[in-house]
């Protein structure tokens, strides 16, 4: 008989469980950052950005304006700025001896930013945000430098998505 009552508890206790767990996540707040009704997409869309002076920022920059316009493009009439720098750099990591060269490095591409307010020049948000990318280095020159450049274009497209969701979270706000 205590084996049915502890059962019977059990039971009791599960159901209780999930009836609290359920209250929980219908408090929860959680949408998706890019939904129409929340209105980033369109905040997105009224950034401008600085230009930059590198390839590498060349790179990220484009891809800002590609991610905050949806592919249409950089808006005529901006609402906010965003003052970018961007910064590369490749090292080798795996030293080879014998013939004082490196087989493997890794490029690092750091983006810092400022977001503005035109109308008031009130700063949202500033941030720096860094990608690192894996490079494997071959023997022929032309080769080398290629993956090099790859290299930077893969991580250049990485952080510019990272910088645009820390733009995306602030114009949430």
């Amino acid at each position: 008989m205590s084996s049915d009552r502890l059962f019977k508890f059990a039971r009791m206790a599960g159901v209780a469980s999930l009836v609290a767990v359920a209250g929980l996540l219908s408090a929860c707040q959680v949408r998706p950052l890019y939904a129409v009704s929340t209105g980033v997409t369109q905040k997105l869309s009224e950034v401008s950005f600085s230009d930059v002076n590198t390839r590498v920022g060349l790179q990220v920059r484009n891809q800002l304006i590609f991610i905050a316009g949806r592919g249409a493009g950089e808006t005529k009439t901006p609402k906010y700025s965003v003052d970018l720098s961007v910064s590369s750099g490749t090292g080798g990591v795996l030293y080879l001896p014998s013939s004082s060269t490196s087989a493997a490095g890794r490029t690092t591409v750091t983006a810092s930013f400022t977001l503005k307010e035109i109308s008031t020049g009130k700063v949202i948000k500033s941030g720096s945000r860094a990608v690192t990318s894996l490079v494997d280095f071959p023997t022929q020159e032309f080769a080398k430098q290629r993956a090099i450049r790859d290299s930077e274009d893969r991580a250049a497209r990485e952080v510019a998505e990272m910088v645009a969701a820390d733009i995306g979270a602030a114009l949430s706000r």
